[in-house]
């Protein structure tokens, strides 16, 4: 396994299967390099979007990892990866979050050093409360 920045020759598979976001935003953040691929044989299997929380704090927006590659260590190792560039980066704190009733990945969060910091909901844009969790570097 390993990971990588994405490029432009992931754009067709990241539109698959990043589905909270647009074409547009999609481009933008390959970009930014605000993706990470992990790779499993040179096959893509699974990725992280992430993006600085109010311009500063490193956030992670979604980690995906297909089914046939779950439970393989591929998430973790995106974390990890993503982890060392912001520590490099000079970051002291990272932060995600996880929609209230996934227990899974919560417990995910939890197990790899993240700690519950608040929830908040969105209104009518989306009512289910969002759990927010950060690790300290």
């Amino acid at each position: 396994m390993k990971v990588r920045h994405a490029n432009g020759d992931d754009l067709a598979w990241l539109l698959e299967h990043d589905r909270h976001v647009d074409d547009a935003w999609t481009s933008r953040c390959i970009a930014a390099d605000e993706y990470l691929i992990c790779e499993v044989a040179g096959t893509r299997a699974g990725f992280m979007r992430h993006s600085l929380f109010w311009g500063t704090i490193p956030y992670m927006d979604m980690i995906f990892v297909l089914q046939r590659y779950r439970y393989q260590g591929a998430g973790t190792l995106l974390l990890e990866a993503w982890e060392t560039r912001m520590r490099a980066a000079g970051a002291t704190i990272l932060m995600t979050s996880a929609t209230a009733g996934e227990k899974a990945p919560q417990a995910w969060h939890r197990r790899n050093g993240f700690e519950e910091s608040g929830r908040l909901t969105f209104g009518r844009h989306d009512p289910s409360p969002e759990t927010f969790f950060v690790k300290d570097l």
